[in-house]
């Protein structure tokens, strides 16, 4: 999980959700309870380089899977990502906010400059209350420029 092993997990959490082993058990809480059905997308997370939500899956199902959730984007080279959703302003109440990334980092890990069909495409299942899709959009577009622009090997996020 983002990156570390977290060695085996008790037979009797292989029911849990997804959602509330992490929030609960890990204590990585990005990740929100929405709607509780799949439907909004406020707890989407990274599973073996696709974004799922984690409200639907088990965590016997992702017992060798690799899960990155919104803690872990920095480390994933995704700090590009959230800096350009500061910069564009493109947060506002928040709450959906970590599936979107997760969403958006799934994308840029797929493809390296996607268009505007691409990104409608990720995020699709994501809802936003505040209706901030444009600057989502933006900050995408933003945050590929910079992942493309970087020196090799180092996070375009990071300032110095």
């Amino acid at each position: 999980m983002n990156g570390t092993d977290v060695g085996d997990v008790p037979e009797e959490q292989h029911g849990l959700r997804l959602l509330d082993y992490l929030r609960d058990v890990s204590g990585l809480t990005g990740a929100k309870e929405g709607c509780g059905m799949g439907e909004c997308g406020s707890c989407t997370v990274v599973v073996d380089g696709r974004a799922l939500t984690s409200c639907l899956v088990l965590v016997g199902q992702v017992l060798d899977a690799d899960v990155r959730t919104v803690e872990g984007l920095e480390a994933a080279g995704h700090a590009a990502l959230q800096e350009a959703f500061v910069a564009r302003q493109a947060v506002q109440c928040g709450y959906c906010i970590p599936g979107v990334l997760n969403s958006c980092s799934a994308l840029l890990d797929r493809e390296a400059d996607p268009d505007d069909d691409a990104i409608r495409r990720a995020l699709d299942g994501n809802l936003c209350r505040c209706t901030g899709y444009n600057r989502f959009y933006d900050a995408v577009h933003d945050a590929a420029c910079a992942r493309r622009t970087a020196p090799a090997g180092a996070d375009a996020g990071e300032s110095s």
